[in-house]
C-alpha cells in the first residue's frame, strides 16, 4: 500500500512529519525529566521532610496510579477533542503539577503535585505515540513513533544531570528547583503544539475529509503517496470513496469513540481480542521486568553495591541515563530495518542475562559488606547492560507496537487501555521495590525480575507478529487474516 508507490518517495523521511512528531514528543521529555529528577530528589526529600521508605514508595508510585486514571480518560478525550488538544491538556496538567511540587512546603502538597502531574503522564503516554504513528508513513513509522520514548530517555538523562548540579544547592532549595523547573517547558509546549496539524486519521473519523487530505499532502512525500494514504484511511473508517473530499462534516460517519469499549472488551472479534492481548501483554512486561527499579532507585541500588558518596552516586546514575538515551537513539533507526519482532526477542533475551548477572553481583556485594571490588564492578556493568539492552528493544518497541496494532476506530482508546496496564505495572514495581528488597534482598529482587523476563520472551515468541513496513490499515488485515485462519483450522463458525 503506502510503500508500493512508484519511485523513491516512500524511502524518504518527510521533514514536516518529523517536525510534527518531535514537537508532540516534547511532552514525553517532560515526563522523562520528572522520572529522572525524582530519583535524586528523593535523597533530599527524605532528609528535608523526614520521609519514611513507605512515604517515598508512595511518592514515586502515586504518579503511576494517577497516570492510570489519566490514560483511561485520555483515549476518549482524544477521540472527542482530537490528538493535538489532548497534548495541550497534558502539558497544562504537567505545568500545574510541577508548580505544586516546586512549592512543596510539606509532604501533602508534594504528593498532590505528583498526582496532578501523574494524570498528565497518563494523557501524554497515550497520545504522543498515537499522534506520531498516525502522522507517519509506514516506511518510517518505527522511527517516528519511537521518538516519544527517545524523548523520555532524553528527559531522564536531563533529570539525572540536574540532580548532580542542583545537589550542591542548599537542602531546602535544591530538590524544589529540581521538580519545579519542568513547568517552563510544559508552558512552551502547550503553546507550540497549537501550530502543529491535527492527526489526519482523526479528522477523517470526524468527516473533515478536505482538511485531512491537505495535511496528508504535507506529511507525505508526493501527491500520489498522499492519495493512497487518504484512500486507505477512508476505507478503514468505512467512508465511501464517492464522498466529496471537501465535505467539512460528514455527520453519518462522525465519531467521538462511542461504543468503542463494547468492541474492545464486551464483544471483541477474534482479531481484536488478539490485538488487545498482544498490546496489553507488551505493556505489562515492559515494567514487570524491572526497568523502573533501576531508573527510580538507581542511587539506592548502587549504594547497596558499594558506592557511598552522593556525588559519585549521581555520576553513576548519569551513566544509566546516558546509555539509555544512546541505545534508544540507535533503536529508532533499527526498528524500520531489523523489524519489531527480532529486536524484541533479542532485547528480552539479553535482559534476562543482565538481570541474572545484576542479581548475583548485588548479592555478593551485600554478603561481603562491600569490601570486594569485583561485585561492585559487576553490579554497575550489569545494570548498565540491562538498561542498554532494554532501551534498544523492549523500551521503544512497546510504544511503537501498541500504537500501530489497533484498528483506526479503536486506536486511541485501545492505546489508553495499554497505557493503563503500563502504569499499573509501573506503580506495582515502584511502590513495592524497597519493601521487596527488605523481604528478599536487592539481589533477590532482580532474580525475580529475571524470571519475569523469561516469561516475557516466551509470550513475545508465540504471540507477537511482525509489523515492519506495513501501513496501519495493512496491520488490521494482518490480524484479521491470522485470526480467520485459526478459526478455520479449528472448525469455528
Amino acid at each position: 500500500m503506502e510503500e508500493k508507490i512508484a519511485g523513491e518517495a516512500p524511502a524518504k523521511l518527510n521533514r514536516y512529519a518529523l517536525a510534527c512528531c518531535i514537537v508532540a514528543s516534547i511532552i514525553s521529555t517532560i515526563f522523562g525529566y520528572d522520572t529522572g529528577v525524582m530519583s535524586g530528589a528523593m535523597v533530599f526529600i527524605e532528609e528535608d521532610l523526614k520521609a519514611t521508605d513507605v512515604q517515598l514508595e508512595i511518592l514515586t508510585g502515586i504518579l503511576n496510579l494517577c497516570a492510570l486514571v489519566g490514560s483511561l480518560l485520555a483515549g476518549r478525550t482524544s477521540d472527542v477533542i482530537g490528538r493535538r488538544y489532548t497534548i495541550v491538556l497534558a502539558s497544562i496538567l504537567f505545568m500545574l503539577g510541577s508548580i505544586l511540587m516546586g512549592w512543596g512546603p510539606n509532604y501533602s502538597v508534594l504528593l498532590t503535585g505528583r498526582c496532578t502531574a501523574g494524570i498528565g503522564v497518563g494523557f501524554a503516554l497515550m497520545v504522543a505515540p498515537v499522534y506520531s504513528a498516525e502522522i507517519a508513513t509506514a516506511s518510517h513509522r518505527g522511527l517516528l513513533a519511537s521518538l516519544p520514548h527517545l524523548c523520555i530517555s532524553v528527559g531522564i538523562l536531563s533529570g539525572y544531570v540536574i540532580n548532580y548540579f542542583f545537589s550542591k544547592l542548599p537542602l531546602h532549595l535544591g530538590w524544589r528547583l529540581m521538580l519545579g523547573i519542568a513547568a517552563i517547558p510544559s508552558l512552551i509546549l502547550a503553546v507550540g503544539i497549537l501550530k502543529m496539524p491535527e492527526s489526519p486519521r482523526w479528522l477523517i473519523l470526524q468527516g473533515r475529509l478536505g482538511e485531512a487530505k491537505r495535511i496528508l499532502m504535507k506529511v507525505s512525500n508526493s501527491p500520489e503517496e498522499a492519495e493512497i494514504r487518504y484512500k486507505d484511511i477512508k476505507s478503514a473508517a468505512g467512508i465511501d470513496e464517492k464522498i466529496d473530499d471537501e465535505v467539512v462534516k460528514f455527520e453519518n460517519k462522525k465519531t467521538h469513540g462511542e461504543d468503542v469499549w463494547k468492541e474492545l472488551i464486551l464483544r471483541p472479534t477474534p482479531a481484536v481480542r488478539r490485538v488487545l492481548l498482544t498490546a496489553l501483554g507488551i505493556h505489562f512486561f515492559q515494567h514487570a521486568t524491572g526497568i523502573e527499579a533501576v531508573l527510580l532507585y538507581g542511587p539506592k541500588i548502587f549504594k547497596k553495591a558499594g558506592v557511598t558518596a552522593k556525588d559519585k552516586l549521581f555520576l553513576v546514575t548519569i551513566g544509566v541515563g546516558f546509555l539509555k538515551t544512546i541505545f534508544i537513539f540507535t533503536a529508532t533507526f533499527l526498528l524500520d530495518k531489523v523489524g519489531r519482532r527480532k529486536l524484541l526477542l533479542t532485547s528480552v533475551g539479553g535482559m534476562f542475562c543482565a538481570l541474572i548477572s545484576l542479581g548475583f553481583g548485588l548479592t555478593m556485594a551485600q554478603n561481603t559488606g562491600g569490601k570486594l571490588a569485583w561485585p561492585l564492578i559487576l553490579s554497575i556493568v550489569s545494570a548498565y547492560s540491562f538498561v542498554a539492552i532494554f532501551s534498544v528493544g523492549l523500551g521503544p518497541i512497546t510504544w511503537v507496537y501498541s500504537s500501530e496494532v489497533f484498528p483506526l476506530k479503536l486506536r486511541a482508546q485501545g492505546a489508553s487501555l495499554g497505557v493503563a496496564v503500563n502504569r499499573m505495572t509501573n506503580a506495582a514495581v515502584s511502590m513495592s521495590f524497597l519493601s521487596l528488597t527488605h523481604a528478599i534482598t536487592t539481589g533477590g529482587a532482580f532474580f525475580l525480575f529475571s524470571g519475569m523476563a523469561a516469561v516475557a520472551w516466551n509470550f513475545f515468541f508465540f504471540l507477537i507478529p511482525e509489523t515492519k513496513g506495513k501501513s496501519l490499515e495493512e496491520i488490521d488485515m494482518l490480524f484479521c487474516r491470522e485470526s480467520d485462519k485459526k478459526r478455520n483450522e479449528n472448525g469455528a463458525v
